[in-house]
């Protein structure tokens, strides 16, 4: 079998690029995309479904289809045909690395858009709140969030959680809002997935697998919850109704033909059956959502809503605001006009900043933030229905570290600055940068 994908977009010609790729592993491992089980495998599997984190094939010869960087590099040479002739003069002076002139928010529509991350207002994740003293209003916002999961109300749940949710109803109030409710048949759906990761072994798997073993394995946070990352990720591979997802994101899933038959649309299917080929990282979409979900269904179902709803923009070319071109034009745009020198001093060193903040964002900041700074980051994700805090979030660390990167003179020096963000705060950085710094 042999993949292909039909696209003339930017988006199309880097999934031509993915798809070469695996096509190539395959040839030069002789490994087929697609195979059933032998019986004796499936029971061995099936027997060490929940510690097949012990297991260590042999994946040396197995390489991530694509980086993070590997797909900047992509998004550096996007053009716009239409722009070519100086119709956009106002963007001429952007002096980025995304060469895309698409409408992104200022600070003045950020502090509209971001009103509740207010100086004045109540937040979770911030010590002094100048209104009111920190345990006087945890007690309060815990006894409204209780409140309104009794009432089982999504869109007050969404603005509630704007605030930040208290670390004992995040579990449920995230339920709650991407309406996952674990009935029955939902369970069922799971199990059967499972099923299909038994009975059939899938090239992917061992991509899985290797970005599993390379990212959370090796994190201090996550390496605890490798048995759940494979279980998600490999019923994640099968699950076709992920390929709704497609209806309204800019990319194709890829397709596979049965040998011989290539081209004969009756001959095709989807590969993998969900359309998603994972990239270095993509496990790290799920480590933290397994610190609040510990039941393997309710875990998954969590996840794919997460995926379909907002990863999958972080990994698609498209002009949606809360797609990675947008944001990596916000973080460049934001750094360009309220910190111009920063911005400069970086460019002339060869520190382009998206360079660096580009696999923060990418990865929406797992395994970069400490876990509970991440949760309150994710919490507004979810309250705004937004990515766009990602950039923001970028731009306040550039912003916090100013001092440090101003005396750098190599990217490799500026990359060592921003190296560790484990310790950083999320919200007083948020806060101090869209409210405080900026005017």
């Amino acid at each position: 079998m042999a993949l292909t994908v039909l696209r003339s977009t930017g988006q199309g010609s880097w999934e031509k690029r993915i798809l070469k790729s695996l096509n190539s592993m395959c040839t030069e491992l002789s490994i087929p995309l697609a195979r059933k089980r032998p019986v004796g495998e499936q029971k061995e599997l099936l027997n060490k479904w929940n510690e097949m984190g012990t297991d260590e094939p042999d994946l040396s010869l197995f390489r991530p289809v694509y980086a993070p960087k590997d797909f900047l590099e992509v998004l550096i040479n996007l053009r716009n045909p239409n722009y070519e002739n100086g119709d956009s003069l106002s963007f001429r002076t952007h002096l980025g690395l995304i060469q895309v002139p698409l409408k992104v928010k200022d600070i003045p529509e950020l502090k509209e858009f971001f009103v509740e991350l207010g100086l004045t207002t109540g937040q979770l994740g911030i010590d002094d709140s100048t209104q009111v003293p920190p345990e006087l209003f945890e007690n309060e916002h815990v006894r409204i969030g209780q409140k309104v999961l009794a009432e089982q109300d999504s869109a007050a749940a969404q603005q509630y959680i704007r605030q930040g949710s208290p670390t004992a109803l995040r579990a449920e109030l995230w339920a709650l809002i991407l309406n996952i409710s674990s009935q029955p048949e939902d369970i069922l759906y799971y199990e059967q997935l499972k099923t299909n990761v038994i009975q059939h072994d899938l090239l992917v798997d061992s991509l899985i697998y290797k970005d599993v073993k390379l990212t959370a394995s090796n994190d201090d946070y996550y390496f605890v919850f490798e048995d759940y990352l494979y279980q998600v990720l490999l019923c994640f591979s099968r699950d076709t109704s992920v390929l709704g997802h497609f209806a309204y994101s800019s990319a194709s899933p890829p397709k596979s033909y049965i040998r011989g038959k290539l081209g004969l649309e009756e001959y095709a299917v989807f590969y993998p059956p969900n359309g998603v080929i994972p990239f270095h990282g993509f496990s790290m979409y799920v480590a933290p959502l397994c610190f609040l979900y510990h039941e393997p269904s309710k875990l998954y179902q969590i996840f794919r809503e997460m995926y379909v709803r907002f990863f999958f923009r972080l990994h698609s070319i498209s002009s949606h605001p809360s797609g990675i071109v947008s944001l990596c034009l916000l973080f460049e745009t934001l750094l360009q006009t309220y910190l111009p020198q920063l911005f400069y001093h970086l460019r002339e060193i060869g520190a382009q900043p998206l360079r660096i903040s580009f696999k923060w964002m990418v990865r929406a900041f797992s395994g970069y933030l400490a876990t509970d700074q991440l949760l309150l980051l994710w919490d507004r994700i979810l309250g705004y229905n937004s990515l766009e805090i990602l950039a923001v979030l970028a731009a306040a660390v550039f912003a916090f570290r100013a001092v440090n990167l101003m005396e750098v003179t190599s990217l490799a020096a500026a990359e060592a600055v921003l190296a560790d963000l484990s310790t950083l705060k999320v919200m007083p950085l948020l806060q101090i940068f869209l409210f405080a710094t900026v005017t």
